[in-house]
This record gives structure tokens, sequence and C-alpha cells, in this order.
């Protein structure tokens, strides 16, 4: 499946196989010590909010996964 950009495609494929591998040879086995792709996903969440805003797709209300969103209700 390609990506909501056409300039985030490959990064997608890449980070899905690098996911994929970790998932099947270390986090399925027991070995869930980190992972090894998230650099990879963050350069490709960058490249994926970039082509919502070119686009314009509208996204009122969705939150995007990653590991610095804040849960609702947090601030202070």
């Amino acid at each position: 499946m390609n990506s909501v950009g056409e300039a985030c495609t490959d990064m997608k494929r890449e980070y899905d196989q690098c996911f994929n591998r970790w998932f099947a040879e270390k986090f399925l086995k027991g070995d869930g010590s980190g992972d090894p792709c998230t650099d990879l996903f963050k350069r490709y969440q960058q490249c994926v909010q970039k082509a919502i805003k070119e686009k314009e797709i509208p996204i009122e209300g969705l939150e995007f996964m990653g590991h610095s969103k804040e849960k609702p209700g947090n601030s202070s």
C-alpha cells in the first residue's frame, strides 16, 4: 500500500520492512527490548504530516500516533 504522500512511499516501505522483521524475529520470541525502527517511524510520520498539510486533508478531531503525543487532559 502506498503512503498518503508520494514522497513518503519509500519511507513507508522501509519502515514496514524494519518493523515486520523486528516483530517476527525479536518481539514474538520474547525480546521486547527496544524497537530499532523508531527513527524510521519518526521520519515517515513527519513526511506524512507534511503531505497531509500540503494536500489540505482535513484532520480535525484525529489524533496521530507517536511517542511524544500527550494524552488528552494532561495539560495543567
